[in-house]
């Protein structure tokens, strides 16, 4: 998704939700040793870097991809954003307009795996960038080497990007999220509450953050902070 809001092959984010504020380089939580420097070196250095963000489901590769993006936004630099699922089977179009660009984050990347015309617009895509001296992030669930790609000068590329590899948060990882997000909101939430919430509902991060914004509407209506109380009201209902 370009950040002026032009059109990608018809993916796009609505417009105020392009870089949310909760997904920033201090925002992340655990990150492998030297990885937010890397990134912030791709998101601010004009040259061609790539980089290839490896990790399971939930491991925040995309909350680093829109870190990147904003914060070399923040810098005057042009940067596009493209979930590359939503692009799947008119991926030329899609990446042919993504020219001109100093970083662009390809989110997704299992979504081309296998598939003959992405595979060939995603290694074209490459060339024109490298040539550009543009920066380019990848995001993946696997590795490159795990990747299951069948073209092998795409492979090629690939394996010669920079790698990070994401790591599922424990617990305490996932506590320090949950109060990270409370904070930035001003929102108060006892330390019981996270521990209930842990203990009760799935633990991946995606749903615990998706639940985590439900509770913070609801609370905001009730003018109530979040207890246990709250938590066994609006979840349990009792």
């Amino acid at each position: 998704m370009p950040a002026s809001g032009s059109p990608s092959g018809g993916a796009q984010l609505p417009l105020a939700l392009r870089f949310p504020p909760d997904q920033r380089f201090e925002t992340f939580v655990a990150a492998p040793a030297g990885a937010l420097e890397q990134l912030r070196v791709l998101a601010s250095r004009e040259g061609g870097d790539w980089l290839y963000l490896a990790g399971a489901a939930s491991t925040g590769k995309s909350h680093l991809a829109l870190a990147a993006c904003a914060h070399a936004q923040e810098l005057g630099r042009r940067v596009a954003y493209l979930p590359l699922a939503s692009a799947s089977g008119r991926m030329e179009d899609a990446l042919s307009a993504l020219h001109d660009y100093d970083l662009v984050a390809l989110d997704g990347l299992e979504a081309v795996a296998g598939r003959g015309g992405d595979e060939k617009a995603l290694f074209d895509f490459h060339n024109r960038a490298r040539d550009a001296g543009a920066g380019v992030l990848y995001a993946a669930t696997v590795a490159a080497p795990e990747l299951p790609v069948a073209l092998p000068d795409l492979r090629s590329r690939l394996s010669q990007c920079v790698r990070i590899r994401l790591q599922p948060l424990d617990d305490a990882g996932r506590r320090e999220v949950l109060r990270l997000r409370a904070r930035r909101r001003g929102l108060q939430v006892d330390e019981a509450a996270i521990d209930w919430l842990l203990r009760r509902v799935d633990r991946d991060l995606g749903s615990l953050t998706g639940l985590f914004d439900r509770l913070d509407r609801e609370s905001l209506a009730a003018q109530r902070r979040i207890t246990v109380p709250f938590l066994r009201k609006v979840l349990v209902g009792r």
